[in-house]
């Protein structure tokens, strides 16, 4: 393929290839050429034109496919407009010449085609410039249409689409002639010719005025005939025409002359809108343009006429845009409302063209005031639907007040208004539900009159009324919580007041019920009492059902009705009422079947009626507690539960008869009855009815086959049945799509009814499954076969084999026995049923049965293979593959597969080709590759076959679907076949008619199957690969042309793929293109394929995603993305636009997931384009009068000002790309905020630093920092905090609360000491106050509360008066909670008052802490305060005024902390242990009890909770006296660090550890001190011992505080250094590491633990330290050994200066000196030291990569801080000394050094037992190294480092030398300080190394002279040389006075600079 990219065609190459290698070559180098002549330049492309353009004409000739055609006249196209232009002309004869030839050979039509397209290319490139040949083209082309087939009519209308959109305003001529060859095109028998034409008529009235104007009426009227048995493409751009041409004939101005602008008339509104009612009412049967009464058609429209006006209104109005529908909504609304109002009875005159009306104009509404409106316009439209609603309730109370209750009941006035009053609740509802709680000011209006319009006509005589507005109250409870208990009080209080009104009992308990199923969406519930009252009530209801027959069944649906909905609120509630339900539920139904064949003989069609109301209710009670509350099902329950049911299975068998008896009336409530008992058998288990199953399974059968059921309901009951990949291949209508809520009655059909809630009221309280808003169930009689298909499949798998085969025979000869429509009608009841039973079997790996079973089986299924409806041979193809799961047996499938191969090879009709194809397919994808790769391979040769018969595109379309399958299935079984089926794709690809779009969807799926299977081999480089993976993007090429929005989302689906695994060669900025141009795509199914694969791209690459869409969007002439302007705001600023747009679910939560991808990836470098979107979107709808008028009246007047700039924007500001975004949008940007912030507190430090940010974006303006934009951070959290949305307030607290904790310690430079939050106190002040007040929500002040403690803790504020006004709004908290229960808000659920109050305690309670800390660090000296004003600014003076703050409530606090202990308490342990209450409160308590769901926050809390309690002096003490205590404490902390990996965790809780110990070790020190005093300093022999061990030394286990702590420590170490484990380092196969860097976490807590290990002998008994001291040694010198990393610089890591400080803790102990432990000390202690020497001499050779200096130091610890007795004894002592020799023989500096330091140490040890050997061994060698330095002189600064250290050794010696020695050292001192001198002359020129050994050298000798005069003056009068040369030295000195003051200061601090000096002396 490479060879096809040149700017010529490579005949040669090309004329070697096969017919199909032709055509990819042809169409790879026509894709190539395409982008080559917009980079080539012109002279390049001018030489070779004419060669150029033979050769694309030349193409026209050889029959180009489809795809080819279509490149083919771009690049003529292209080359002509960037070359000569004067050939064009030849071009456009030859064309024209093409198509008037005779030749009608179906070669010979493609050549035809593509002409026809090459000139509508040329003309839409050029336009103008053929001005003079186009009227002969048109002609020419209009000519040929009329012999044309549909092919040809598709492309002549596309084309002349395209002539049009070139020539503009200049092919007026032509305008009439393409409008009459248009509108019979509009009609045409081809779906896609009436697209195309849809689309050249959408050009045409562009400048054709008559088609808008003269011609409006019969452009309307042809629109109306082409929505006649359309399909949903067609739906799709008809209503776009024909909402295009209404709204221009609106909007647009005439031109012309005074004269011409008379004859043309203009229309107004009115009129546009009765023209569209006229379509909706009486479709395209004709109308008289005249008032609304003369359009009272008679007969009834079909439904895709009126789906298809139905889209038009929306097309319409959306093409007036929102500000036109905001200024015309009155108009339009009751327009709307008016097409199902009295005025039109045939619209709505049966429930099924009612139910389906409402349906479109809820669309309608839904879609243009839900779609279109910004939220302020929408609390407009709310205002007027209120109005609309209040004038029909008018004309109700007006007929029913007539005194004539026949005229009142039967006027046409309250029938008609039920669907105006239906669609207005509906649509009230859907508003207020998305409006949310912004929503709040609009019910607050008591002009609206909101809620008072709603609960009036919940007593309508409709019950659909009833119904919806029940529905409507539901909508507003979920949208304001806070009016949810306050509707359910006024609807119980009506329904107690009117138990005698029928309206009222069931409106108004369908409010309740309503209102109920709403608290499962209120996370803050209602008050627990009201499940009492409800249930009360249902059962007065029950009972008093009977003493009103008027009433009887009202009451007894609305008895069950409640009880229903009760069950809704979960165990919790249920289970207070469940006896009575259970009770009611056993009274309902007969005690036994005698008592149920007496009923029979009594009562009459009434009081039967009510009977089965009753039962049927109670079913449906009992089936929603056994789906909401399954926690109570207990045994004791089900044996409660379970005897009525065979009662209720008996009087299900009883029902024909009874039927029979009392006649029609019961037949309703009998299928209900059914239905009822029906949802609940599948719910419960089959055990718990065997005994009745095959009584059941008879009358599912009875059902399934009854006579009178006559519509075929396959679309609700087959879908399920299907594989969700197969629907793929049937209608549109059964994809997802934006109009699946109007186009579903086009898919169930005429004779069957949408989904309403009238028909199941119980449904009113279930959430929906499909998410959209209001429940739509299918009628009884639907319903009761789709609950009796499902339940079918369970019983018949339970029942005996010889019921199963009896059962099965007889649905088989139902089928047999019946004729035509009926057969159908049974057949898809009896395959569905038989489906629902081999999909359960299959699922539950159970057994089919006998052979019988396996042959009636096969029977039934092979006949709905080859039956004429799609969905039933797909459900049936389902089932053959099932089939042969189940049976499990090689042979048996193999025979099946037989049975197709058969078929596909005899059949010819479409019917069985589809059907066995597909059954091929589903086989492998359930048994995999099925056998052997012959088996496959005759699989693939047939489909093969299929796929090519041109003739059926719907058997190409189902074989190549069933390859795909195979494909999937296959895997690499499937290899081999790769290039021929890619081969077979590609060739279809290029030859496929576009007008069969269902094909290339097919092909589509094939393609991304074979991509996954060749998976990341497309990155190999090898040729068949490059080849396969050329012909795999040239297949996507081929879609992305496609018209087909599907087959679009095809290829982007693909090319993802392609892009996962081979990344490199798929071009991103083209896919990036294509994914931009369709972000706004009219279909659902291709925005989720570009968001899916835009979710993808963003994860890897993020940046060069961004850029290319914006560079795209910036070289485009025309916006890419319409809706979203990419261009302003970037792909980020896009998707935001489109999130606020977007309804579907599914799409939302990709683009959110995308937006969070590049939030992580780019935010840090794009900080002030995220913030500025974040702000735009919180801005755009923020009432800036209302946020710059906040509350100030506690402010200060010189506050004022701060908030106003802060808050105000400016006016000149450019207008917001966001228009009113929504509130959920908003509560994004500010989720978006707060992980920005997260982002940037990872990166550059600076983002924190206002000084550092300021100084680097000085250096560089393209630097940005977080910092800088502190303001609109401040501004945006406001924005959210004070908003009228409830969810927005709280992200905008959070977002407050994580700018107070992440910027509160920032320093502000300006004002030294000041912090750079402190300026916006007054705006953190305004955002917190309206979280206080009494309406606000309790999450809401809880979390306001959360942010009061954190901006008091940070210390932000240092004024106590500032602090006081967010103190004060703690008060105010603080005194609610205070005044109890009934200042509470009784709203919500008590959970919701315990959580506010907890929120004020927990608040108050950090507060506490804080200051009781900063009060604690006060009373600490300042080492560094200079003055009053530092102390002032460190919040030291302000530290007793925050504590006073407190005290003042403390009393009040302390008891209400305490009370909330005890709940908890008494809450979390069991009732037997209520007596042994722990005292010690809630910390101890919420980390016994963690949960896996407990926050870090909270655990934190609990901890810093115990530190501050235990830095007080009592309650210390009380722990350390009880011992228990501390062990309990100690155990609760080990589980902790057990089940929570966070290091901050581990390391509060080892704190708390240290401080136990600390506890202890002063309790037992106070026992020590107080038996010292009582007893006498003389007999202390005789004194107890004290601490753990006693006398004794055992620690026991699990009473031992030690023995809890030595646990815990071993934990934390073993986890961090396994090695520490004996078990794992004793085991054989395992090998020591080398040392290792810990993390910086992990080194902290390693650090923890060895200080707490150092404290542990302090608390033991002399014994007691012995028994724990071989531990503690072997952690301590573990950690050492197994982190002794030898770092740069002599550094020694944090974990090993630990270790080592923990062993001086330890060797310095007084248990090492104590009388009774100092033998075994001193043993164990030289056992140690052993053990460190023999880290330095390995004998498996591991360790060898410790730091020397690590070990020395640990020696040196050893030898300075034990008693002399512990090191001095030889062996050891010579260990230790050769160690030392060996490290000053290390030519390491750093070594060198370090070890001159420590030996320095050990020269001083005032115990000559332990510091003479080490001088008499080391001197000598230290003088040797010494003299060798002297000889050749310091090099660099380590060499001179080890001379100046080694000479203060020597001083040291000098010092402790015995005076008869001194002498001879300084002697040998001398000289070599002497030699290193410089005279005057030589200073000057001297490197700064021998000038600073100089000064080192002469400050000596100025301190050693006078010390040692005599032998100073002896040794200068002896050596002239050295008398000369120290003369010299002192006058060059006395002159170079510059050079002493540096030297005095270097001298006292030599070395000062060194990176090795320790930060801690361990000596």
């Amino acid at each position: 393929m490479e060879l096809a990219h040149s700017l010529l065609l490579n005949e040669e190459v090309y004329n070697q290839l096969g017919e199909v290698q032709k055509a990819e070559f042809i169409f790879e180098w026509l894709r190539y050429l395409k982008k080559l002549l917009l980079a080539t330049s012109r002279n390049d492309v001018r030489e070779k034109q004419k060669t150029l353009v033979e050769q694309l004409l030349s193409l026209l000739n050889s029959s180009p496919g489809p795809p080819t055609r279509k490149l083919l006249a771009k690049n003529l196209a292209i080359l002509y407009s960037i070359e000569d232009t004067f050939s064009v002309y030849e071009a456009i004869d030859k064309c024209n010449d093409l198509i008037r030839s005779k030749d009608d050979s179906p070669s010979y039509l493609r050549t035809k085609l593509a002409a026809v397209v090459c000139l509508g290319s040329l003309y839409k490139k050029l336009g103008r410039i053929l001005g003079n040949t186009f009227t002969d083209t048109v002609g020419n082309i209009l000519k040929a249409m009329k012999s044309a087939e549909s092919q040809g009519r598709y492309e002549i209308m596309l084309s002349l689409q395209n002539i049009l959109n070139g020539l503009g305003a200049a092919a007026a001529p032509c305008h009439r002639d393409v409008y009459k060859a248009a509108r019979s095109c509009l009609t045409d028998r081809s779906m896609a010719v009436r697209c195309a034409a849809a689309k050249c008529l959408l050009e045409l009235q562009n400048e054709a005025i008559f088609m808008w104007s003269t011609d409006l009426d019969s452009v309307a009227t042809l629109c109306f005939k082409s929505f006649e048995g359309s399909n949903y493409d067609v739906r799709i751009s008809v209503s776009k025409l024909l909402g295009t041409i209404l709204a221009k004939a609106i909007i647009s101005k005439h031109p012309g002359t005074a004269a011409s602008r008379q004859s043309i008339r203009r229309v107004s509104l009115e009129e546009v809108l009765e023209l569209l009612g006229t379509g909706f009412l009486r479709g395209s049967s004709g109308f008289l343009r005249a008032s609304g009464d003369m359009l009272k058609g008679t007969s009834s429209v079909s439904r895709d006429v009126r789906v298809g006006v139905t889209q038009a209104y929306v097309v319409f109005v959306s093409t007036l845009g929102g500000t036109w529908l905001e200024k015309n909504f009155a108009a339009f609304f009751s327009h709307i409302l008016s097409l199902v109002s009295q005025s039109h009875p045939k619209a709505t005159q049966t429930q099924i063209d009612a139910v389906c009306c409402r349906r479109c104009v809820s669309f309608i509404l839904r879609t243009t005031i839900g779609g279109l409106l910004g939220e302020k316009a929408q609390l407009a439209a709310v205002k007027d639907i209120c109005q609309a609603i209040w004038k029909l309730k008018k004309v109700m109370d007006a007929v029913m007040s007539d005194g004539n209750l026949e005229t009142r009941l039967g006027s046409t006035d309250v029938a008609a208004s039920q669907h105006m009053l239906v669609c207005a609740l509906q649509e009230l509802g859907n508003l207020i539900h998305n409006l949310g709680t912004t929503a709040a000011p609009l019910l607050q209006d008591s002009s609206t009159g909101l809620l008072d319009s709603i609960l009036s006509v919940i007593l309508h005589p409709s019950i659909s009324v009833r119904l919806a507005a029940a529905w409507c109250l539901h909508c507003i409870a979920v949208a304001l919580p806070s009016y949810l208990t306050p509707l359910l009080d006024r609807c119980l209080e009506r329904l107690t007041g009117h138990k005698s009104s029928p309206e009222a009992v069931t409106g108004f308990s369908f409010a309740v019920a309503a209102l109920l199923g709403a608290v499962k969406h209120c996370p803050l519930g209602i008050p627990h009492g009201k499940g009492k009252i409800i249930m009360t009530l249902a059962e007065d209801l029950l009972c008093s059902a009977a003493q009103n027959s008027r009433l009887s069944a009202q009451r007894t649906q609305a008895g069950w009705l409640l009880i229903s909905a009760l069950m809704t609120l979960g165990p919790a509630v249920v289970s207070h009422h469940l006896a009575r339900v259970l009770l009611l539920w056993k009274c309902v139904f007969p005690a036994s079947p005698k008592d149920l064949e007496t009923e029979k003989s009594r009562g009459d069609s009434f009081t039967w009626q009510v009977t089965l109301e009753g039962r049927a209710g109670a079913l449906c009670a009992i089936k929603s507690f056994v789906s909401h509350c399954g926690d109570l099902l207990t045994e004791e329950v089900f044996q409660r539960l379970l005897p009525p049911l065979p009662c209720a299975v008996d009087l299900l068998t009883q029902l024909s008869s009874i039927l029979k008896m009392y006649g029609s009336p019961l037949k309703t409530p009998s299928v209900v009855y059914r239905q009822r008992l029906y949802e609940l058998l599948i719910l419960l288990p089959p055990e718990t009815y065997e005994g009745n199953l095959c009584a059941i399974l008879k009358e599912l059968a009875a059902d399934l086959t009854a006579p009178d059921i006559q519509v075929a309901a396959s679309t609700f009951l087959l879908p399920p049945l299907c594989h969700q990949d197969d629907l793929l291949i049937l209608s549109r209508l059964l994809q997802e799509t934006d109009h699946r809520f109007i186009e579903e009655q086009l898919l169930l059909g005429n004779g069957v009814a949408c989904g309403s809630l009238e028909y199941d009221p119980y449904s009113i309280y279930e959430k929906d499954v499909e998410g959209d808003s209001v429940p739509k169930p299918l009628p009884p009689a639907l319903s009761v076969i789709s609950s009796a298909s499902k339940l079918f499949g369970v019983v018949c798998a339970h029942v005996g084999e010889t019921q199963r085969l009896l059962i099965l025979e007889q649905l088989l000869d139902s089928i047999k026995h019946t004729k035509g429509a009926r057969q159908q009608v049974v057949q898809l009841h009896v395959v569905s049923s038989v489906s629902s039973f081999l999909k359960y079997v299959a699922g539950s790996k159970g057994c089919l049965g006998p052979e019988e079973m396996k042959r009636f089986a096969l029977t039934l299924v092979t006949g709905a293979l080859e039956s004429p409806n799609p969905l039933l041979r797909c459900a049936a193809a389902e089932s053959w593959a099932r089939l042969a799961q189940v049976v499990d047996d090689g042979a048996f499938t193999a025979g099946l597969a037989q049975v197709s191969f058969d078929k596909l090879k005899s059949a010819r009709d479409v019917v069985t080709r589809t059907g066995h194809s597909l059954a091929l397919g589903s086989l492998h994808r359930y048994l995999g590759g099925i056998s052997s790769s012959q088996h496959l391979n005759s699989c693939i040769g047939i489909l093969y076959t299929l796929a090519q018969d041109s003739t059926s595109p719907d058997v190409q379309t189902w074989a190549l679907h069933s390859l795909s399958l195979i494909i999937d299935s296959a895997g690499p079984l499937y290899y081999v076949h790769v290039e021929p089926t890619l081969s077979l794709i590609i060739m279809l690809l290029l030859n496929v008619p576009p007008t069969h779009a269902e094909v290339h969807q097919s092909l589509g799926r094939c393609l991304n199957a074979l991509i996954t299977t060749l998976g990341p081999e497309l990155q190999g480089n090898g040729t068949s690969i490059s080849t396969l993976r050329t012909s795999c993007l040239l297949g996507c090429a081929v879609m992305q042309d496609n018209p087909d929005c599907l087959v679009q989302a095809q290829a982007i689906s693909c090319l993802q793929q392609l892009h996962m695994f081979a990344p490199r060669h798929v071009n991103l900025s083209s896919l990036v293109s294509c994914l931009c141009v369709n972000l706004c795509s009219p279909y659902l199914l291709l925005r989720r394929a570009v968001l899916a694969c835009l979710r993808q791209l963003v994860q890897r690459e993020a940046a060069e995603v961004s850029e290319h869409a914006v560079m795209l969007a910036k070289d485009s002439r025309e916006e890419l993305t319409p809706d979203a302007n990419i261009r302003e705001v970037g792909l980020e600023g896009a998707l935001l636009i489109l999130l606020d747009k977007e309804t579907d679910e599914r799409l939302c939560h990709d683009i959110k997931e995308t937006l969070n991808y590049m939030l992580t990836s780019m935010a840090v470098e794009k900080l002030s384009l995220w913030l500025k979107l974040c702000k735009d979107v919180l801005a755009a709808s923020a009432d800036f009068t209302a946020v710059t008028c906040v509350d100030t009246m506690q402010e200060e007047e010189g506050d004022k000002g701060d908030d106003v700039s802060v808050l105000t924007t400016r006016r000149d500001e450019k207008s917001h790309p966001f228009t009113n975004p929504r509130w959920a949008t908003r509560v994004f940007a500010a989720e978006c905020v707060c992980r920005i912030i997260n982002q940037c507190e990872n990166a550059n430090s600076a983002h924190f630093d206002i000084a550092l940010a300021q100084e680097m974006k000085k250096r560089d303006s393209r630097n940005d920092f977080l910092v800088l934009h502190l303001a609109d951070l401040i501004r945006m959290a406001f924005m959210a905090a004070t908003d009228h949305s409830d969810q927005l307030r709280l992200s905008g607290l959070e977002m407050l609360l994580v700018v107070i904790r992440r910027f509160a310690a920032v320093p502000e430079p300006e004002f030294p000491g000041h912090v750079i939050l402190e300026q916006y106190q007054a705006n953190v002040g305004a955002a917190l106050r309206p979280a206080f007040t009494s309406e606000t929500p309790p999450d809401v002040t809880a979390k306001a509360c959360q942010v009061c403690s954190a901006w008091i803790a940070s210390g932000v504020v240092s004024d106590l008066n500032d602090l006081r006004r967010v103190h004060q709004l703690l008060v105010s908290s603080l005194t609610k909670i205070q005044a109890g229960k009934e200042a509470l808000s009784h709203l919500y659920n008590e959970s919701a008052s315990t959580m506010e109050i907890l929120a004020v305690l927990k608040a108050w309670a950090e507060v506490y802490i804080i200051a009781g800390q900063r009060h604690k660090n006060h009373r600490q000296p300042l080492k560094t305060t200079t003055c009053l004003e530092d102390s002032i600014r460190n919040g030291s003076c302000s530290s007793d005024g925050l504590l006073d703050l407190v005290y003042a409530d403390l009393g009040t606090l302390s008891r209400l902390w305490l009370a909330a202990l005890q709940d908890f308490a008494l809450l979390t342990l069991p009732s037997e242990f209520a007596s042994q209450l722990p005292a010690e409160g809630i910390s101890v308590e919420f980390l016994c009890s963690l949960r896996s769901d407990a926050t870090m926050e909270s655990i934190t809390a609990c901890l810093h909770a115990l530190q501050a309690l235990l830095d007080v002096p009592w309650p210390r003490s009380k722990i350390g006296s009880d011992q228990d205590l501390g062990i309990e404490l100690l155990n609760v902390l080990h589980r902790v660090i057990l089940t929570r990996e966070s290091p901050s965790i581990q390391l509060a809780s080892l704190e708390v550890v240290r401080q136990i110990i600390c506890a202890a070790e002063e309790h037992v020190k106070e026992k020590r001190r107080s038996a010292e005093v009582d007893d006498g300093a003389a007999e202390k022999e005789t004194l107890p011992e004290f601490g753990e061990g006693k006398d004794t030394g055992g620690l026991v286990p699990g009473k031992s505080l030690v023995f809890a702590t030595l646990e815990l420590c071993v934990c934390i170490l073993v986890r961090q250094l396994p090695e520490l484990n004996p078990k794992l380092t004793g085991s054989p196969g395992v090998k020591a590491r080398k040392p290792q860097m810990l993390s910086e976490d992990g080194s902290r807590l390693v650090s923890a633990a060895l200080v707490i290990l150092s404290e542990l002998p302090a608390v033991c008994s002399p014994e007691g330290s012995i028994s724990i001291l071989p531990t503690i040694l072997y952690l301590t010198i573990g950690v050492l050994r197994e982190t002794a990393v030898k770092l740069p610089g002599g550094q020694l890591s944090s974990t090993v200066a630990a270790s080592l400080q923990a062993l001086k803790g330890i060797l310095s102990s007084p248990m090492a000196r104590a009388e009774k432990s100092r033998t075994a000390w001193t043993d164990l202690l030289r056992s140690a030291l052993t053990t460190i020497l023999d880290c330095w001499d390995p004998v498996d050779e591991t360790h060898q990569e410790l730091d020397e200096v690590s070990l020395l130091t640990a020696i040196t610890v050893f030898i300075l801080s034990t008693s002399p007795e512990v090191t001095t004894i030889p062996c050891l002592q010579k260990r230790c000394i050769d160690k030392f020799k060996a490290t000053l023989e290390i030519k390491d500096p750093v070594v060198q050094i370090k070890t001159y330091q420590l030996l320095h140490s050990i020269f001083q040890y005032p115990n000559p037992a332990v510091s003479y050997p080490y001088i008499y061994s080391l001197a000598s060698c230290i003088m040797e190294e010494l003299q060798e330095i002297d000889k050749r002189k310091p090099e660099n600064t380590a060499e001179l480092q080890i001379f100046q250290e080694g000479i203060k050794v020597l001083e040291t010696l000098v010092t402790v030398a015995e005076e008869h020695h001194r002498s001879q050292l300084v002697a040998c001192l001398l000289p070599i300080l002497i030699s290193f001198l410089l005279d005057e002359n030589s200073l000057g020129s001297a490197t700064s190394i021998m000038r600073n050994l100089h000064d080192f050298a002469l400050q000596n000798l100025m301190q050693i002279g006078p010390q040692y005069s005599s032998v100073f003056k002896s040794l200068v009068a002896s050596s002239p040389a050295l008398k000369a040369r120290l003369e010299a030295a002192i006058k060059g000195n006395q002159e170079s006075v510059k050079v002493k003051i540096p030297t005095s200061k270097y001298t006292k601090s030599p070395g000062k600079n060194s990176s090795i000096q320790l930060k801690t002396s361990f000596l």
